[in-house]
């Protein structure tokens, strides 16, 4: 990513979630702000407020680390601290960080405070890149005898048990869920054990640890966010496809999964792609539903969350979309998104947004369009019925469903 400013990530964030809205996604979990601090929470209250719109977000503020697990990397940087604080460039912290049990508590509380909807800790990462710098373009940029014995730059595992389960215990004392940023499945099997409600990723098994980690996961009923849309943009082909059958034979076992698709890495709007690769890979589309709904509720934190959202229910929050097409006929039907409801507001319909930029308005006319937008809304509600059970794909009379929760960068 290019060096961006505040004010221009806290744009794109904007725009980010203004995007998501359009495309039927209604909730947002959002790990991590990639070092700008506690900004989604801010952006969180801004859509809250009304001041712009988006999903309805969950928010991670900073992600937790140990030190030198998680920040951002520069050879320059050494001249910092071999000069005593000159000669070299500082650079903005990218997680929260915490060595041994106490200080890992510590930073829960840190996050609880910083106004964190959920704890999510780095179980791996590639903290070793240092010692065989990315090649850069130029003379002298490559490495010239990279190791051919081990990976190059592996995912190593940031925290100790003790310290993941201290994180959980912490987390749990304020009523917040957790998340588990994990490469390899030797770090999301800890992370299970340890006590976490979703895991996120698992690209990786150098060590044999699936098998056991699917049976921990369908034990304690952990979630897995398996980021299928990230491994597309980022793996070769046979790499993907390894994910891909690892998702569907998780699934067959009893896994429970949620449709997060880590966006931001690739773009706002086109999160249903997570979603697509879940049905390509095999798992029937009644289950991918579930998966970016009801599941992506329950990796928020359920009722802990404060709202019930992801499902038909009485009492849960009015979060519909419609399609133009049935998802079980066409396997492009979740971008064809012609309506969208969130908190019984109408923010798109026949395919267009609605009210996105609110214009100021004198009192009395502003009622008046606000019952004009209330009798319409209450129109729809009851006509609609239970067209996913009874679908008749087209532009008046499209598929609904409850709409969908994703996992993402903001871009911040």
């Amino acid at each position: 990513m290019r060096d961006q400013s505040p004010t221009e990530r806290t744009v794109r964030a904007t725009n980010h979630a203004r995007a998501a809205l359009l495309a039927g996604y209604t909730t947002y979990r959002d790990l991590g702000t990639e070092a700008l601090g506690s900004a989604d929470a801010s952006l969180r209250d801004c859509i809250n407020r009304g001041l712009t719109p988006g999903p309805r977000m969950f928010v991670a503020t900073e992600a937790l680390a140990c030190s030198g697990g998680y920040e951002l990397r520069s050879e320059n940087r050494r001249g910092v601290a071999a000069s005593g604080g000159g000669g070299g460039v500082a650079l903005p912290r990218a997680a929260d960080v915490g060595d041994g049990v106490d200080a890992v508590r510590a930073a829960v509380r840190r996050r609880i405070g910083e106004g964190a909807d959920v704890i999510k800790f780095y179980g791996d990462y590639r903290r070793r890149v240092m010692r065989f710098p990315p090649d850069v373009p130029g003379p002298g940029g490559r490495v010239l005898f990279p190791p051919d014995r081990a990976p190059r730059n592996p995912a190593v595992v940031l925290f100790t048990g003790d310290e993941m389960r201290a994180i959980v215990d912490e987390a749990r004392r304020a009523g917040a869920p957790v998340a588990a940023h994990a490469a390899e499945a030797k770090t999301a099997l800890m992370a299970v054990r340890a006590g976490v409600d979703s895991v996120e990723h698992v690209f990786e098994d150098s060590f044999g640890c699936m098998e056991n980690l699917v049976q921990e996961m369908v034990k304690r009923e952990t979630i897995w966010v398996p980021t299928l849309a990230t491994a597309e943009e980022d793996f070769e082909p046979e790499k993907f496809a390894r994910c891909k059958k690892a998702v569907k034979a998780a699934f067959d076992q009893g896994v429970r999964l949620a449709a997060g698709g880590d966006a931001g890495v690739f773009n706002h709007g086109l999160n249903a792609r997570e979603m697509e690769i879940m049905m390509e890979a095999g798992i029937p589309v009644e289950d991918v539903l579930v998966a970016g709904t009801y599941t992506g509720w329950q990796a928020c934190g359920g009722d802990k969350c404060g709202y019930r959202f992801g499902c038909w229910e009485e009492g849960n929050r009015a979060d519909i979309i419609a399609l133009d097409a049935d998802p079980r006929k066409d396997p492009k039907a979740l971008r064809k998104v012609s309506f969208v409801m969130k908190d019984a507001r109408v923010w798109k319909r026949d395919g267009l947004p609605v009210d996105m930029v609110a214009v100021t308005q004198w009192p009395d006319e502003l009622e008046r369009l606000a019952e004009e937008e209330r009798k319409k809304s209450s129109a729809m509600s009851g006509t609609s019925g239970d067209s996913m059970a009874n679908p008749t794909p087209s532009t008046q009379s499209p598929d609904m469903c409850s709409s969908p929760t994703s996992s993402c960068d903001m871009g911040f």
